[in-house]
């Protein structure tokens, strides 16, 4: 399936909830902070090397639910660019709302259950954990879902090379703004208790 080995999917089959897939990209899968921004692995290399940063984290997500039966969804969080990074999500519906899971070194950036009704409620309840290390919320637009298997002809699940192809395209699809300039000038900074909560068990 999908051109996965026999072991590379029964590993993918076990994660059959989207709480199964979040706990193993958590626990099982190491953030590599150094490589975040210099490398764009596929699902297969990830699984070999049982490590990740938020991009390569998420489309692992994307694989696993793929595999049980969702379609391979993923947004773009988009940044301010002049204060942090973008961050991915792995989306899926259940039972009418939208949820979404992800591989991030904050700890408020990763599961949402699926009871919100749109992306853009989903994607509002990012906004507060959205900080960088200077205590500015950064989040600033979205896109609509993308589906993966329009990257099938270049095997995006088990390639060997990376998948920058598949990056750009995250970066220059449409995305919708959350905020006016009025509102965004009038943002305070994230409150500290928050702040340290969502820093808890970060790789620096």
């Amino acid at each position: 399936m999908h051109g996965l080995t026999r072991q590379e999917l029964a590993i993918l089959k076990r994660l059959n909830t989207p709480e199964k897939i979040q706990r193993y990209i958590d626990v099982d899968i190491a953030y590599n902070k150094e490589m975040d921004g210099e490398t764009c692995r596929s699902p297969r290399r990830v699984l070999r090397d049982m490590t990740g940063h938020c991009f390569e984290g998420g489309l692992l997500a994307v694989a696993a639910l793929r595999v049980n039966g969702h379609p391979p969804l993923v947004i773009d969080l988009e940044a301010d660019p002049a204060k942090d990074d973008d961050h991915i999500l792995a989306v899926f519906r259940q039972n009418g709302g939208w949820g979404a899971i992800g591989k991030s070194n904050y700890a408020g950036l990763r599961f949402r259950e699926p009871v919100y009704r749109t992306i853009r409620e989903l994607v509002m309840s990012y906004f507060e954990h959205y900080y960088n290390l200077k205590g500015e919320k950064t989040l600033r637009r979205y896109s609509n879902p993308l589906n993966l298997s329009r990257f099938d002809p270049m095997g995006w699940m088990t390639a060997e090379e990376d998948l920058w192809v598949l990056n750009n395209s995250l970066l220059t699809i449409q995305h919708w703004p959350l905020l006016t300039p009025k509102m965004e000038r009038s943002l305070t900074k994230v409150d500290r208790r928050l702040y340290e909560a969502g820093k808890m068990g970060m790789v620096v």
